[in-house]
């Protein structure tokens, strides 16, 4: 009983990126979306035991964690890179840096130094050029590693499927984007976000 309060309790009081998905939407999803989100929503459920795995047993001995695939390890890993980019990223959108492309990865648009706002002038000056190309190189990463899981994960999709998983997620990064933010639409053109959520 306690270590499903703990469960609970870590839930409750841990934030992480991936549960910033907004699955209560007012538009309505396709079943394959439906699948995907849900799919999607376990990996964070996931990350989030596999976080509060104790090292101790009840007796006070050294307990053996429990063995994954390298699959899944590849995964959990995904989801702490996005966790500990997140406010970099969404910097790098707000600054125009990067913007949500249509197959669900972030698109840079290189750095441009001029015409900082003051609030995020100390954050531009610290970052170099090769320092952005390796955080948008590490996202755009775990992105896919977490596209292919929900493939490897949901029965009813298969490696063919990857075009529509992109889609999917390009679609869910736009709709939880901030207004401001470059979004590329299906047709491949980049418009500004108008509204937030």
């Amino acid at each position: 009983m306690k270590p499903k309060i703990y469960i609970l309790l870590l839930t409750l009081l841990t934030g992480c990126t991936l549960a910033q998905v907004n699955v209560e939407m007012v538009s309505e999803r396709t079943a394959l979306e439906n699948q995907v989100l849900g799919t999607y929503n376990s990996l964070d459920a996931q990350m989030l035991l596999a976080a509060s795995v104790r090292g101790v047993d009840e007796s006070g001995e050294i307990s053996e964690p429990p063995k994954h695939s390298r699959e899944y390890k590849n995964a959990i890993t995904a989801m702490q890179t996005l966790d500990f980019h997140a406010d970099d990223l969404d910097a790098f959108k707000q600054l125009g840096w990067v913007g949500e492309n249509n197959k669900g990865y972030i698109e840079p648009f290189g750095i441009k130094k001029d015409q900082v706002p003051d609030d995020l002038k100390g954050f531009a000056d610290r970052f170099t050029a090769a320092e952005f190309e390796h955080v948008v190189s590490r996202v755009n990463s775990a992105r896919k590693v977490l596209m292919d899981r929900v493939i490897y994960m949901n029965e009813n999709l298969k490696e063919s499927d990857m075009t529509q998983v992109q889609q999917i997620f390009a679609r869910i990064h736009a709709e939880n984007a901030e207004a401001g933010v470059k979004i590329q639409t299906e047709d491949g053109s980049w418009k500004t976000k108008k509204e937030s959520r």
